[in-house]
């Protein structure tokens, strides 16, 4: 497969973390468990920030899924619900994604959600990029990539996904799912935003003390984050929980919360680990969150909504 060739001024231009208002979908593996619904909860709710075009359902498989497929439909009544909750219209708005994770580089697993992000892409004013945020498994990203290379020079991939490149090894639940769409995203040149897993994103964590006194009662959604939360786990005694993937909607609200750095892109190895070659094109990688300012903002929110 031939993708087009970015210049490296221009894909660092694009590389800048965002400053205002911007175009962009969401990519979630909904009911992988109980993080991803917050994502969805915070980026309906930054208006102001986001303009959230569609909603995707990414494939999974864990214990909430029998296979790929099933996670994908779990993920998309997910979706209906909490957009349910929120009172938010769903219909050309949410999209099933791939049934099956990327066997094939030359052969993309074709869905409604690769075909329209394709189609919103193609549509996408080349100096307004389409951020697509992706928070599972990177298979219908790669799919539309595949499906019209041209999109890489039109949209921003923010991805969480993988473990930071210092890590001795990058299996990660994302990533690990479906390796081979993390390796064509990795080396498409596509403008790429990597938010890593283990000791970045982790440092996201929330309590059953902290949602109760901020979550519970802000409406349906509120009660029923509170609800999830609690259900994930039977021990609440001193237990926290990681919510990675506010991280992601985060960085587009306001940069300022997810310190990044410009990097080489790294090779993606198929034992799960990183390789590096510093003539390869560059990427933009978080460092650090302030955790403090991101959960403030998505209470501040939920209780204004």
């Amino acid at each position: 497969m031939k993708f087009p060739t970015l210049s490296e001024t221009k894909r660092l231009v694009r590389l800048q973390p965002p400053t205002g208002r911007v175009r962009m979908v969401l990519d979630t593996d909904t009911y992988n468990e109980i993080d991803d619904q917050f994502a969805v909860v915070h980026a309906m709710l930054s208006p102001k920030q986001l303009d959230v075009e569609a909603i995707y359902a990414a494939p999974f498989h864990n214990n909430r899924s029998s296979g790929p497929e099933e996670g994908m439909e779990k993920s998309y009544d997910e979706i209906l619900r909490l957009l349910d909750f929120l009172d938010v219209p769903t219909e050309g708005f949410v999209y099933r994604g791939s049934t099956a994770f990327l066997s094939d580089a030359e052969a993309p697993v074709k869905s409604e959600a690769a075909t329209d992000m394709v189609a919103r892409a193609m549509e996408t004013d080349t100096d307004e990029p389409l951020y697509v945020v992706a928070i599972g498994a990177i298979t219908n990203v790669a799919a539309a990539i595949l499906i019209e290379p041209k999109i890489i020079e039109r949209i921003v991939v923010v991805w969480l996904g993988g473990n930071p490149l210092y890590w001795p090894h990058t299996r990660e639940f994302n990533l690990q799912q479906d390796v081979l769409s993390a390796q064509i995203v990795l080396n498409c040149g596509v403008p790429f935003v990597h938010l890593p897993a283990r000791g970045v994103v982790s440092h996201l964590l929330t309590t059953v003390a902290e949602m109760e006194r901020y979550v519970q009662g802000q409406g349906k959604i509120g009660d029923y984050l509170v609800e999830i939360f609690k259900d994930y786990h039977s021990e609440h005694f001193a237990w926290s929980k990681v919510i990675w993937d506010i991280s992601a909607t985060a960085y587009l609200v306001n940069s300022n919360w997810v310190p990044t750095e410009v990097v080489h892109s790294p090779i993606l190895t198929d034992g799960m680990t990183w390789s590096f070659d510093n003539r390869r094109h560059f990427m933009r990688v978080a460092t650090s969150v302030d955790r403090d300012a991101i959960f403030r903002d998505l209470f501040q929110k939920l209780q204004h909504s």
